[in-house]
Protein backbone atom coordinates (compact mmCIF):
# COMPACT_ATOMS: atom_id res chain seq x y z
CA UNK A 1 0.00 0.00 0.00
CA UNK A 2 1.20 3.31 -0.88
CA UNK A 3 1.92 5.82 1.93
CA UNK A 4 0.26 9.36 1.76
CA UNK A 5 1.40 12.29 4.32
CA UNK A 6 -0.28 14.87 5.55
CA UNK A 7 1.60 17.60 7.27
CA UNK A 8 -0.31 18.84 10.03
CA UNK A 9 1.71 21.52 10.99
CA UNK A 10 4.19 23.55 9.03
CA UNK A 11 6.31 27.15 8.74
CA UNK A 12 7.59 26.71 5.10
CA UNK A 13 7.56 30.88 4.98
CA UNK A 14 9.94 30.79 7.91
CA UNK A 15 12.80 32.94 7.55
CA UNK A 16 15.65 30.06 7.50
CA UNK A 17 14.44 29.54 4.04
CA UNK A 18 15.50 31.56 1.08
CA UNK A 19 12.83 31.90 -1.46
CA UNK A 20 14.86 29.57 -4.05
CA UNK A 21 15.18 26.95 -1.04
CA UNK A 22 11.64 27.11 -0.23
CA UNK A 23 10.22 26.59 -3.78
CA UNK A 24 13.02 23.01 -4.20
CA UNK A 25 12.05 22.15 -0.35
CA UNK A 26 8.24 22.06 -1.35
CA UNK A 27 9.42 20.34 -5.11
CA UNK A 28 11.01 17.86 -3.17
CA UNK A 29 8.77 16.61 -0.40
CA UNK A 30 5.75 16.63 -2.98
CA UNK A 31 7.75 13.98 -4.99
CA UNK A 32 8.42 12.08 -1.62
CA UNK A 33 5.26 11.04 -0.20
CA UNK A 34 3.93 14.55 0.90
CA UNK A 35 0.20 15.34 -0.31
CA UNK A 36 -1.34 17.84 2.03
CA UNK A 37 0.66 20.52 4.43
CA UNK A 38 -1.12 22.69 6.84
CA UNK A 39 0.82 26.19 6.37
CA UNK A 40 0.13 27.74 9.66
CA UNK A 41 0.43 31.63 10.29
CA UNK A 42 1.66 33.84 13.15
CA UNK A 43 -0.11 37.14 12.80
CA UNK A 44 -1.07 39.32 10.01
CA UNK A 45 1.37 39.07 7.74
CA UNK A 46 2.76 35.46 7.86
CA UNK A 47 -0.77 34.60 7.92
CA UNK A 48 -0.84 36.45 4.40
CA UNK A 49 2.21 34.70 3.45
CA UNK A 50 0.79 31.05 4.36
CA UNK A 51 -2.11 32.04 1.76
CA UNK A 52 -0.02 33.17 -0.87
CA UNK A 53 1.97 29.60 -0.60
CA UNK A 54 -1.26 27.93 -0.54
CA UNK A 55 -2.44 29.69 -3.78
CA UNK A 56 1.26 28.46 -5.55
CA UNK A 57 0.87 25.17 -4.68
CA UNK A 58 -2.26 22.85 -4.99
CA UNK A 59 -0.96 20.68 -1.55
CA UNK A 60 -0.80 23.82 0.64
CA UNK A 61 -3.52 24.74 2.76
CA UNK A 62 -3.67 27.81 5.07
CA UNK A 63 -4.24 28.59 8.52
CA UNK A 64 -4.36 32.36 9.59
CA UNK A 65 -4.69 33.60 12.98
CA UNK A 66 -2.03 35.57 16.14
CA UNK A 67 0.53 33.36 17.85
CA UNK A 68 0.77 33.70 22.06
CA UNK A 69 3.86 36.19 21.68
CA UNK A 70 2.29 38.09 18.44
CA UNK A 71 -0.51 39.06 20.34
CA UNK A 72 1.36 41.77 22.58
CA UNK A 73 1.90 43.36 19.12
CA UNK A 74 -2.05 44.06 18.70
CA UNK A 75 -2.74 47.75 18.93
CA UNK A 76 -6.38 47.97 17.47
CA UNK A 77 -8.14 44.98 18.64
CA UNK A 78 -11.32 45.20 16.27
CA UNK A 79 -9.47 46.09 13.15
CA UNK A 80 -7.07 43.04 13.98
CA UNK A 81 -9.83 40.70 14.88
CA UNK A 82 -11.90 41.99 11.08
CA UNK A 83 -8.49 41.35 9.27
CA UNK A 84 -8.15 37.90 10.41
CA UNK A 85 -11.78 37.58 10.40
CA UNK A 86 -11.54 38.80 6.35
CA UNK A 87 -8.65 36.49 5.65
CA UNK A 88 -10.62 33.50 6.76
CA UNK A 89 -12.73 33.56 3.74
CA UNK A 90 -10.13 32.30 1.64
CA UNK A 91 -11.34 28.97 0.27
CA UNK A 92 -7.73 28.17 0.90
CA UNK A 93 -8.01 28.72 4.66
CA UNK A 94 -9.14 25.96 6.42
CA UNK A 95 -7.55 26.73 10.12
CA UNK A 96 -7.37 29.15 12.49
CA UNK A 97 -3.42 29.24 13.26
CA UNK A 98 -1.55 29.23 15.33
CA UNK A 99 -3.27 30.34 18.34
CA UNK A 100 -2.80 29.38 21.97
CA UNK A 101 -0.58 29.80 25.22
CA UNK A 102 3.12 29.69 25.62
CA UNK A 103 4.53 30.32 29.10
CA UNK A 104 8.11 28.79 28.75
CA UNK A 105 9.53 32.79 27.92
CA UNK A 106 7.67 36.04 29.68
CA UNK A 107 7.38 37.88 26.56
CA UNK A 108 4.06 38.28 26.43
CA UNK A 109 1.87 38.56 29.84
CA UNK A 110 -0.34 35.57 30.38
CA UNK A 111 -3.78 37.56 30.23
CA UNK A 112 -2.56 39.18 27.48
CA UNK A 113 -2.27 35.97 25.69
CA UNK A 114 -5.29 34.11 27.46
CA UNK A 115 -7.81 36.92 26.01
CA UNK A 116 -6.39 36.57 22.34
CA UNK A 117 -6.55 32.82 23.00
CA UNK A 118 -10.14 33.10 23.60
CA UNK A 119 -10.91 36.06 21.13
CA UNK A 120 -9.78 33.64 18.54
CA UNK A 121 -11.68 30.57 19.62
CA UNK A 122 -14.31 33.16 19.79
CA UNK A 123 -14.24 33.63 16.23
CA UNK A 124 -13.89 29.54 15.15
CA UNK A 125 -16.87 29.14 16.88
CA UNK A 126 -18.26 31.88 14.95
CA UNK A 127 -17.23 30.26 11.59
CA UNK A 128 -17.17 26.55 12.75
CA UNK A 129 -13.37 26.78 11.79
CA UNK A 130 -11.05 24.65 13.73
CA UNK A 131 -8.25 25.67 15.39
CA UNK A 132 -4.53 24.58 15.66
CA UNK A 133 -3.36 25.30 19.17
CA UNK A 134 0.27 26.22 20.52
CA UNK A 135 0.21 24.90 23.95
CA UNK A 136 3.56 25.35 25.61
CA UNK A 137 4.22 24.69 29.55
CA UNK A 138 0.17 26.10 29.98
CA UNK A 139 -1.55 22.70 29.49
CA UNK A 140 -3.89 23.42 32.74
CA UNK A 141 -5.20 26.94 31.46
CA UNK A 142 -5.49 25.59 27.94
CA UNK A 143 -7.61 23.07 28.81
CA UNK A 144 -9.26 25.15 31.39
CA UNK A 145 -10.49 27.43 28.26
CA UNK A 146 -11.06 25.03 26.26
CA UNK A 147 -13.69 23.40 28.48
CA UNK A 148 -15.34 26.89 28.14
CA UNK A 149 -15.48 26.64 24.54
CA UNK A 150 -17.07 23.70 23.77
CA UNK A 151 -18.20 24.32 20.06
CA UNK A 152 -14.43 24.53 19.48
CA UNK A 153 -12.71 22.07 17.55
CA UNK A 154 -9.14 21.07 16.18
CA UNK A 155 -6.06 19.56 17.14
CA UNK A 156 -3.30 20.17 19.82
CA UNK A 157 0.09 21.12 17.91
CA UNK A 158 3.39 19.49 18.67
CA UNK A 159 1.49 17.92 21.76
CA UNK A 160 3.71 18.05 25.11
CA UNK A 161 1.26 17.22 27.91
CA UNK A 162 0.74 14.18 30.04
CA UNK A 163 -1.44 11.13 28.88
CA UNK A 164 -3.96 11.96 31.59
CA UNK A 165 -4.35 15.71 29.73
CA UNK A 166 -4.35 13.92 26.89
CA UNK A 167 -7.35 11.66 28.04
CA UNK A 168 -9.35 15.03 28.86
CA UNK A 169 -8.75 16.65 25.66
CA UNK A 170 -10.27 13.55 23.85
CA UNK A 171 -12.93 13.73 26.11
CA UNK A 172 -13.75 17.21 24.06
CA UNK A 173 -13.47 15.74 20.89
CA UNK A 174 -10.00 17.77 20.56
CA UNK A 175 -7.42 15.83 17.59
CA UNK A 176 -3.48 15.25 19.27
CA UNK A 177 -1.16 16.06 16.92
CA UNK A 178 2.53 14.29 17.57
CA UNK A 179 5.66 15.95 16.12
CA UNK A 180 8.93 14.36 15.63
CA UNK A 181 9.46 14.77 19.24
CA UNK A 182 8.34 11.01 19.93
CA UNK A 183 11.54 9.83 18.06
CA UNK A 184 13.75 11.43 20.72
CA UNK A 185 15.34 9.46 23.70
CA UNK A 186 13.53 11.69 26.48
CA UNK A 187 10.61 11.31 24.90
CA UNK A 188 8.92 8.39 26.86
CA UNK A 189 5.92 11.12 28.27
CA UNK A 190 5.31 11.36 24.88
CA UNK A 191 5.25 7.20 24.06
CA UNK A 192 2.88 7.33 26.93
CA UNK A 193 0.07 9.49 25.05
CA UNK A 194 1.02 7.50 21.79
CA UNK A 195 0.10 4.23 23.11
CA UNK A 196 -3.30 5.15 24.26
CA UNK A 197 -4.13 7.69 21.84
CA UNK A 198 -7.24 6.45 19.75
CA UNK A 199 -6.19 6.22 15.70
CA UNK A 200 -9.40 8.25 15.11
CA UNK A 201 -7.78 11.23 16.96
CA UNK A 202 -4.49 11.50 15.86
CA UNK A 203 -2.49 13.99 13.13
CA UNK A 204 1.13 13.87 12.71
CA UNK A 205 2.99 17.34 11.92
CA UNK A 206 6.96 18.28 11.76
CA UNK A 207 6.69 22.23 12.42
CA UNK A 208 8.82 22.90 9.76
CA UNK A 209 11.71 23.46 9.30
CA UNK A 210 11.67 23.16 13.36
CA UNK A 211 11.89 19.78 15.85
CA UNK A 212 13.10 17.12 12.82
CA UNK A 213 13.17 13.96 14.07
CA UNK A 214 15.97 11.39 14.83
CA UNK A 215 17.78 10.56 12.72
CA UNK A 216 17.88 14.18 11.61
CA UNK A 217 17.73 16.39 14.63
CA UNK A 218 19.17 19.49 14.34
CA UNK A 219 18.62 19.58 10.84
CA UNK A 220 16.19 21.98 9.38
CA UNK A 221 13.30 19.95 9.19
CA UNK A 222 11.19 19.21 5.95
CA UNK A 223 7.69 17.18 5.52
CA UNK A 224 9.28 14.18 3.92
CA UNK A 225 10.91 13.46 7.56
CA UNK A 226 7.69 12.36 9.01
CA UNK A 227 8.12 8.97 7.45
CA UNK A 228 10.22 8.84 10.51
CA UNK A 229 8.17 10.21 12.90
CA UNK A 230 5.23 7.68 11.23
CA UNK A 231 7.76 4.74 11.71
CA UNK A 232 8.17 5.05 15.50
CA UNK A 233 4.04 5.95 16.00
CA UNK A 234 4.25 2.58 13.83
CA UNK A 235 6.67 0.24 16.69
CA UNK A 236 4.96 2.20 19.45
CA UNK A 237 1.48 0.85 18.53
CA UNK A 238 2.44 -2.17 16.74
CA UNK A 239 0.71 -1.38 12.97
CA UNK A 240 2.59 -0.66 9.71
CA UNK A 241 4.19 2.72 8.47
CA UNK A 242 1.44 3.02 5.92
CA UNK A 243 -1.39 2.80 8.22
CA UNK A 244 0.00 5.62 10.18
CA UNK A 245 0.23 7.71 7.15
CA UNK A 246 -3.01 6.57 5.72
CA UNK A 247 -5.13 6.72 8.57
CA UNK A 248 -3.55 10.19 10.01
CA UNK A 249 -4.30 11.69 6.99
CA UNK A 250 -7.45 10.94 6.39
CA UNK A 251 -7.58 12.45 10.17
CA UNK A 252 -6.44 15.62 8.75
CA UNK A 253 -8.51 16.19 5.55
CA UNK A 254 -11.55 14.76 7.85
CA UNK A 255 -10.80 17.88 10.45
CA UNK A 256 -9.77 20.57 7.90
CA UNK A 257 -12.74 19.65 5.34
CA UNK A 258 -10.27 18.94 2.75
CA UNK A 259 -11.48 16.76 -0.34
CA UNK A 260 -9.07 13.71 -1.09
Amino acid sequence: MEQIIFDAHAHYNDELYSDAERNEVIEYVFENGVKFILNAGTNIQTSKESIELAEKYNGIYAGVGFYPHDCINITDEKYALNILDEITKHPKVVSIAEIGLDYHYDDTPRDIQKKWFELQLDLSEQKNMPVCIHDREAHGDVLEILKRHKNAKGMLHSFSGSRETAEELLKLGWYISISGVVTFKNAVKLIEVVETLPLDKMLIETDTPYLSPVPNRGKRNNSANLVYTAQKIAEIKNMSVEDVCNITRQNACRLFRINE
